[in-house]
């Protein structure tokens, strides 16, 4: 943006409105005055294709159903009134008429005073008969007649004509649903289109200089657009026609010329990324020149999902999503979804909700509502709800969470061992079969892939190694994964464990030094004479681990006190690390071989790590922990284990 007086005041400007942070509850009623009330657009549907719209109309009953009165069993049609004396010991003799009544035979013979006529399940009843005797309590009586031992009340087994549905009744209200029960009834009727709801047509549009397409080759420090997939999946999900159109770049004039021709066609436009305050994001200044009145929120008090901007244009919503994933998806959901439903004329989302035990205190910012992803697990008590949530720019979080916990707006935390209501993203939740809590390692991967095969369903939650014990000791989960150094004894893991959990050794990780081939700098050296070699070199950068990793006992061994450059850049995992010496942004740090390898980096051997499992004892029983050992110790899987660089134990 040029810097003039009139681009500053207009940055100004757009910067306090941003600021004005509206209430999750504030923005969602504004964004609704805006919108309603407004006429329903509706379509005539065959039938056949009406599958999943909402009735734009009530549907009455052209016919009664059925049309006609109607046996329910095979028998006879009787005149019940010939009837009343009958008994075990005065039988009563009817003659046969010369027809048999079956499903689509119109009778010709009425039924006469002595007579009666053979009927079929679904046969129109006869003129004169009032009953239908079933044929299992008559007898052959000669030639045709028939005796009958009991007497029959008037419309015994006989379904009258529109006794399911009545001629002029309401079948369907507007708004409902058309699923596969809707779609029979209205066949039953003879009806073979209905008007519906038009499919609103919502247009996805991606913003950002960083974006590649899934597919095409990724440049440097770009990513690929995983929300117009995200988005344009939600929309067709919630009962809009989602139409995506691509990723525009941070380019004004070219996003304008992409905003306007989506509106011109379709209803609804909803973007991702462009909504924060950084120089290239343009896509909310363009807003107020698409049409009246403009931005209603630019700024909610949620997280994730401040940087949500909610926009009417002439009618025509215009929602611009935060660029993070998970920000992306929450506000969508949250906040869009009951528009979108409401515009499309679906009544709104009918959520499953169950209730869980947080396990663990979840910190809160005071002021906005917050939304947590959450795994299930069984405990001994019922459901416990793990955060699974890896910040608003994880998009694997909403696909390994089973639903989500509110925190309001007045709270700074969630306490442990709080009851709480999860919402569900599925209608139902199945409780995995082995739950695995601790610190993860690709190689697990190998070990749970046969029980995956067998049908049976493995949670495994990432928390640590510290984490996982202490979910193992509140028995919440099967196993849990450890790699914990133990300096007085120097050992791994097993003075960690206490009552009631034993140790299930896992597999061996090769930990060390990672940097770029061809750096003579570590070529060829121990790991020790390596690291003496980098402090040597002010001008070489580390990548350290986070507190509590094993890894970064190892490391801070190795540099005996010294903290050189890079020392307190510390993710949390060994791929991070990896990334960040092949990316150049530091020279070497830790690792394991494997992840190493596979970035294609330089290594020096320097200790191996014990990757093992803390067994809950009490579920040692379980026929998922019994898979889950034939699974480590076959040959299968540990073939597949060293040949991704592990060392089974």
């Amino acid at each position: 943006m040029t810097n003039t007086p009139a681009a500053n005041h207009r940055s100004h400007v757009e910067q306090d409105q941003f600021l004005t942070i509206l209430s999750r509850e504030e923005a969602l009623a504004r964004f609704e005055a805006a919108l309603f009330p407004r006429d329903l657009p509706g379509e005539i549907r065959p039938l056949a294709d009406a599958l999943g719209c909402a009735l734009a109309g009530d549907v009455v009953a052209p016919i009664d159903v059925p049309p006609f009165d109607r046996s329910n069993v095979d028998g006879f049609a009787v005149r019940s009134a010939d009837l009343t004396s009958a008994g075990e010991a005065a039988p009563v003799r009817l003659m046969l008429n010369d027809e048999t009544i079956a499903c689509g035979i119109a009778p010709t013979r009425p039924v006469l005073s002595g007579t009666t006529t053979a009927i079929a399940t679904g046969g129109p009843v006869p003129r004169g008969a009032d009953a239908i005797v079933m044929v299992e309590h008559t007898q052959p009586a000669g030639d045709r007649a028939i005796e009958i031992r009991r007497a029959a009340s008037p419309g015994q087994s006989v379904s009258y004509a529109g006794s399911d549905i009545a001629r002029g009744e309401v079948l369907l209200r507007a708004g409902t649903v058309i699923g596969s029960r809707e779609i029979g009834m209205c066949a039953a009727c003879g009806i073979s289109e209905v008007r519906v709801a038009r499919r609103l047509r919502v247009a996805v549009l991606s913003t950002g200089d960083e974006l590649v397409q899934p597919g095409e080759a990724l440049r440097p420090a770009a990513i690929y657009d995983s929300n117009g997939a995200i988005v344009t999946a939600a929309v067709s999900e919630n009962g809009g026609d989602a139409m995506f159109l691509g990723a525009v770049a941070d380019d004004e004039k070219a996003l304008e010329s992409a905003m306007r021709a989506a509106l011109a066609i379709c209803d609804m436009l909803v973007l991702s990324g462009g909504t924060s305050k950084g120089a290239g994001d343009v896509s909310h200044r363009i807003i107020a020149r698409l049409g009246k009145p403009g931005i209603i929120a630019h700024g909610v008090a949620l997280k994730p999902g401040k940087p949500l901007c909610l926009a009417v244009c002439d009618g025509k919503p215009v929602i611009i999503l935060p660029g993070f994933p998970t920000s992306a998806m929450f506000t969508f959901h949250d906040m869009i979804v009951p528009v979108l439903r409401r515009m499309a004329g679906l009544p709104p989302r009918a959520d499953a909700k169950v209730d869980a035990k947080v396990p663990v205190r979840i910190a809160s910012e005071l002021g906005r509502t917050e939304f947590v992803m959450v795994s299930l697990v069984e405990g001994a008590d019922g459901l416990i709800a793990y955060p699974t949530g890896k910040g608003s720019g994880a998009i694997t979080s909403f696909a390994q969470a089973d639903g989500f916990l509110k925190i309001d707006a007045l709270a700074d935390q969630m306490p442990a061992g709080r009851e709480v209501e999860v919402t569900l993203f599925t209608p139902h939740v199945r409780v995995p079969d082995l739950v695995i809590v601790g610190s993860h390692c690709t190689g697990l991967d190998r070990v749970t892939a046969p029980l995956a095969r067998a049908g049976l369903t493995v949670r495994s939650i990432a928390v640590g190694s510290l984490g996982g014990l202490a979910a193992a000791k509140r028995g919440e989960c099967d196993f849990a994964p450890i790699h914990l150094f133990d300096d007085k004894t120097e050992t791994y893991n097993t003075p960690y464990l206490s009552d009631g959990l034993e140790l299930v050794p896992g597999w061996r990780r090769m930990q060390g030094i990672v940097f770029r081939k061809g750096d003579a700098r570590f070529e060829g050296l121990s790991a020790e004479d390596a690291v003496r070699a980098a402090l040597a070199d002010p001008a070489c950068i580390m990548v350290n681990r986070n507190q509590g990793a094993g890894t970064r006992i190892l490391i801070d061994r190795l540099l005996k006190g010294a903290r050189p450059d890079g020392y307190w850049n510390q993710p949390r995992s060994h791929n991070a690390v990896a990334a960040a010496v092949a990316q150049h942004r530091a020279d070497w740090g830790m690792t394991i071989a494997p992840v190493a390898h596979a970035s294609g980096l330089g290594f020096i051997p320097h200790a191996e790590e014990h990757y093992d499992f803390a067994l809950v004892t009490a579920r040692k029983q379980r026929p998922a922990v019994q898979a889950f050992f034939d699974a480590l110790s076959s040959e299968e899987v540990r073939a597949a284990l060293t040949e991704a660089g592990f060392r089974p134990a």
